[in-house]
């Protein structure tokens, strides 16, 4: 069964200490920092996350399913920005349909092993054990804002 993710103090900690080195436009490999509006408060939310290219698209995955930040890009209607190698971007992210984001789950997981323990599927599995889960963890394309 899958791990459920909780967010710790050192959780923390390190995503605000890997924002501003990205921020400051220090190379971070495939991290980009994505502020999007609350959808509460309205105001600006920011969150480092790893994103996947694959045939010259974009894609950010969450990996610990729907939680803060896809909550709130659904509510501000996939509208945000990214930060990456000292130059931000506004953007268009749109929600990949699951059927899509099935291997692209599986080429997350492969990449990021950090992640496996909160997928069911496991790095060597078949596409169509992504798919039974692609519900799960919603995938979302970078598109131009």
């Amino acid at each position: 069964m899958a791990k459920t993710y909780s967010l710790s103090g050192g959780t923390k900690a390190f995503n605000a200490f890997l924002k501003t080195l990205i921020q400051l436009g220090v190379p971070s490999g495939s991290t980009v920092v994505l502020t999007v509006p609350g959808r509460r408060t309205r105001q600006p939310r920011s969150i480092p996350l790893n994103f996947l290219v694959e045939d010259g698209r974009r894609y950010l995955v969450a990996p610990y399913g729907e939680v803060g930040w896809v909550q709130n890009v659904r509510a501000a209607d996939g509208r945000a920005q990214i930060r990456y190698r000292g130059r931000t971007e506004n953007v268009r992210l749109q929600e990949v349909p699951a059927a899509a984001a099935a291997p692209l789950l599986k080429q997350y997981v492969e990449k990021y092993k950090i992640v496996a323990p909160y997928f069911d599927a496991k790095a060597g599995d078949p596409v169509e054990r992504f798919a039974a889960e692609a519900d799960k963890h919603p995938v979302f394309e970078i598109l131009p804002g």
